[in-house]
């Protein structure tokens, strides 16, 4: 991760093509589904979900994107494809990325694994240079959480407009952030250092309107050297 993976979440899939892709399956091969309590299962199974995805992708590169177009049209069932495959194996068990995310991270119950899983798209949360480990999770996971909602492409604030853009990972996982917030606004703003937190909880003072940005599927790769 620390030699393909920069401090800007980019990956250098054209340099990690070849022994270090290796690696990589025998690291994936070598893993199983048994976890123990919250945190090893949370950053089990986020490194198994951004591993199979960078495996992915390699077994694919050189693309362009996760989503392909065929005659400059999205390739909707090469995109369900990618995510709903079960490719990913543990031992016996095949395992889809859809079901990482679905049926075993998000039932944990934190939505901030929404920022640390990464589809291979620039529209996705940075890609961490490190893995997750047990005893360090809850502090990555902030951390992941304030560096989405901080970053620009991802939220912004129009104080002007009183308007909220945002990624529309919010938009599709809303369920879980409104699980542990009364809104998204009241997810989101806590977090964004842009905006003052005076009187943010005061019930006369409406909250801002949302706006959700467009995604951007480009494969979140970046050169080598």
């Amino acid at each position: 991760m620390r030699r393909h993976v920069d401090d800007h979440g980019r990956v250098d899939y054209a340099g990690w093509k070849g022994a270090d892709a290796e690696l990589l399956a025998g690291w994936l091969s070598r893993q199983d589904a048994h976890t123990g309590n919250r945190p090893e299962a949370l950053a089990h199974w986020i490194n198994l979900y951004n591993a199979f995805t960078i495996q992915a992708v390699l077994q694919r590169y050189p693309i362009a994107s996760i989503r392909p177009q065929l005659l400059g049209v999205p390739n909707w069932l090469g995109f369900l494809r990618f995510f709903s495959r079960r490719e990913h194996r543990l031992g016996e068990r095949p395992y889809s990325l859809g079901e990482i995310e679905n049926a075993i991270l998000r039932p944990l119950g934190d939505p901030r694994i929404h920022f640390a899983i990464v589809c291979a798209s620039i529209g996705c949360p940075l890609l961490r240079n490190e893995a997750y480990r047990p005893e360090r999770v809850e502090i990555q996971l902030e951390e992941d959480a304030r560096r989405f909602i901080n970053n620009p492409a991802k939220v912004r604030y129009d104080a002007a407009a009183h308007v909220l853009h945002c990624s529309p990972i919010f938009r599709w996982y809303r369920a879980d952030f409104e699980a542990v917030a009364p809104s998204l606004a009241a997810y989101i703003l806590p977090r964004l250092a842009t905006v003052p937190t005076a009187g943010l909880g005061e019930s006369s003072r409406p909250e801002p309107s949302l706006r959700f940005l467009p995604y951007d599927w480009s494969l979140n790769q970046r050169t080598s050297g």
